[in-house]
């Protein structure tokens, strides 16, 4: 039976994931690597240290920095993002997503957030929406980044569900992985290619339509069961 709603924030709930990227890409320039867009957008989902250390490695520049630059490198890149979250507001909620809370507020459904990144109450607070989530994961305590699962679990934990009694949102592969190895039945949205390890796949957030996913979640762990 489901009691839970599981979200990541960046490119879900809003779009801040674009602040994130930008963030990035500029750093990245100022170190003298250019990333493709398809690097750019492998970033998503994942810690702010495990970002920085992909971009080093991919512009071989992994052994080049002590911990201490990287960090130094980390707290700069968020500088930036956070100049562009002081500029949210409730009108940066992605589409479909106040129905959709709204939505599973009704149906008395606990809600948890479970995202990489550590500005997720800030940005909450900006759309004006954190009073409708039950808990926050803090990924300062956490061992490992999506696509382990230890976020996910971690945020099952908080709700005081089990696997079976929850439905969790990402957008990016890394975080699909992160649901399934938790074992929870994951909404992708986005390309269906790239999320394809997902049960139900929509191409935006405006598509998502709690009865319809619910009805698709009941289908899922009828055959599980």
């Amino acid at each position: 039976m489901l009691k839970g709603l599981i979200f990541d924030l960046d490119g879900v709930l809003t779009d801040s994931a674009k602040f994130h990227l930008a963030a990035w890409n500029n750093l990245a320039q100022e170190l003298g690597i250019k990333l493709t867009s398809a690097q750019l957008d492998s970033l998503r989902g994942i810690s702010r240290m495990d970002s920085l250390n992909l971009i080093l490695k991919y512009g071989k520049q992994e052994n080049k920095y002590t911990e201490t630059q990287k960090e130094e490198f980390a707290a700069e890149k968020n500088e930036k993002f956070l100049e562009q979250v002081e500029t949210m507001t409730p009108a940066d909620i992605l589409p479909g997503i106040t129905e959709l809370l709204a939505d599973a507020k009704k149906a008395g459904l606990k809600m948890c957030i479970a995202s990489a990144s550590k500005n997720a109450p800030k940005i909450l607070s900006k759309l004006g929406i954190a009073s409708q989530f039950d808990q926050i994961v803090n990924p300062a305590l956490l061992k490992r980044g999506k696509p382990d699962p230890e976020i996910y679990q971690k945020a099952q934990q908080l709700l005081q569900l089990h696997n079976d009694e929850v439905i969790s949102f990402e957008d990016a592969a890394a975080g699909v992985a992160a649901i399934k190895a938790a074992y929870q039945f994951a909404v992708g949205i986005g390309d269906k290619q790239i999320l394809k390890g997902a049960d139900y796949i929509v191409k935006s957030t405006k598509e998502l339509k709690l009865d319809q996913i619910v009805a698709v979640f009941k289908k899922n762990n009828k055959k599980v069961g």
